[in-house]
């Protein structure tokens, strides 16, 4: 009799789970076509790291032109200010409404020091862009010790320093957004670039983890919002050498054209977005694929980059 009770409620559960899925799935496609308002942003206050020079920089200026308070951190204190002041030449009276500070994100003691200061000086963080990274472009072997450290300490570690920084003071509000910049490399790993695709891997896994573990810890009504963005190669310097594919006008993306996109997915509370959008569902689809066929779609693609002396 227990048993025959069970397995009707294993059949009730499954049944509302198949409902629920659908009707998400429905919610997300009408989404999609028609449209999700974009959040108002200018009573936030966004910390971008990375803000010296491409996507950071780009980001910086254009949630400013949106109104927002604007904190610019970078390592290169010299790049930094300037973003910072061509914010405020573009935008007048700008002075309390974009700040910089030069830190060291690989340094925990340097975070906290900076994140402090900033709270102090600023406010409460609402929108954390976890932005700076490097791409080293060796083949596997021909990475160094040290370069590899250095990759996961900037793009993985640095993420961690300032999500701990940063998210209590969300937690308190019980609101904030967090966004973090993947790679279409975490997505499927390319070659000449190993480490950094393991190390955006990592960055999908983070943020997927922190996400659902806040949302079990307030019942599943976490007032957090997470956004991972896996940008194609943009033309930010860091790909020496891109592999691209002509004949499928297959090019560098513009970094303005990026930040436009993740400020976009930020401001609808879009999980998970790949630029371009295709990217996402191509990646999703060669997962259930035999080996040979994810060969094949490869070399179509026939993209990437290629090591540098």
């Amino acid at each position: 009799m227990i048993a025959i009770q069970e397995f009707i409620y294993l059949l009730v559960n499954l049944f509302r789970l198949i409902l629920q899925i659908i009707y998400h799935t429905c919610e997300n496609a009408y989404n999609n076509l028609f449209g999700i308002k974009e959040k108002d942003v200018t009573k936030d206050i966004v910390l971008i790291t990375g803000t010296g020079h491409g996507i950071g920089k780009e980001l910086a200026m254009q949630y400013a032109l949106l109104g927002a308070t604007v904190v610019c951190l970078d390592i290169n204190q010299q790049s930094n200010e300037e973003t910072a002041n061509e914010i405020r030449k573009i935008k007048k009276n700008s002075q309390n409404t974009v700040y910089a500070y030069q830190c060291d994100i690989t340094n925990r003691e340097e975070v906290f020091k900076v994140a402090h200061k900033i709270m102090k000086e600023v406010g409460d963080v609402s929108i954390l862009i976890n932005n700076a990274g490097i791409m080293p472009c060796h083949t596997f072997l021909d990475h160094t010790p040290n370069e590899i450290t250095q990759i996961f300490n900037l793009n993985v570690i640095a993420h961690i320093w300032m999500l701990q920084a940063f998210l209590p003071g969300m937690l308190r509000k019980n609101s904030g957004h967090i966004v973090a910049i993947s790679s279409i490399a975490g997505l499927a790993g390319l070659p000449n670039i190993v480490p950094y695709s393991g190390s955006k891997c990592a960055v999908a896994g983070l943020m997927e983890a922190l996400n659902y573990e806040l949302v079990q810890n307030n019942k599943g009504n976490s007032s957090i919002k997470f956004t991972t963005i896996y940008p194609f190669m943009v033309d930010t310097g860091l790909c020496k050498k891109p592999k691209l594919n002509n004949r499928l006008s297959i090019a560098l993306l513009s970094p303005k054209k990026v930040a436009a996109q993740i400020i976009k997915a930020q401001r609808r509370n879009i999980r998970e977005m790949s630029i371009p959008t295709f990217w996402f569902y191509v990646a999703a689809l060669i997962k259930f694929l035999p080996e040979k066929s994810i060969v094949c779609i490869r070399n179509f693609f026939d993209c990437g980059v290629d090591p540098v002396d």
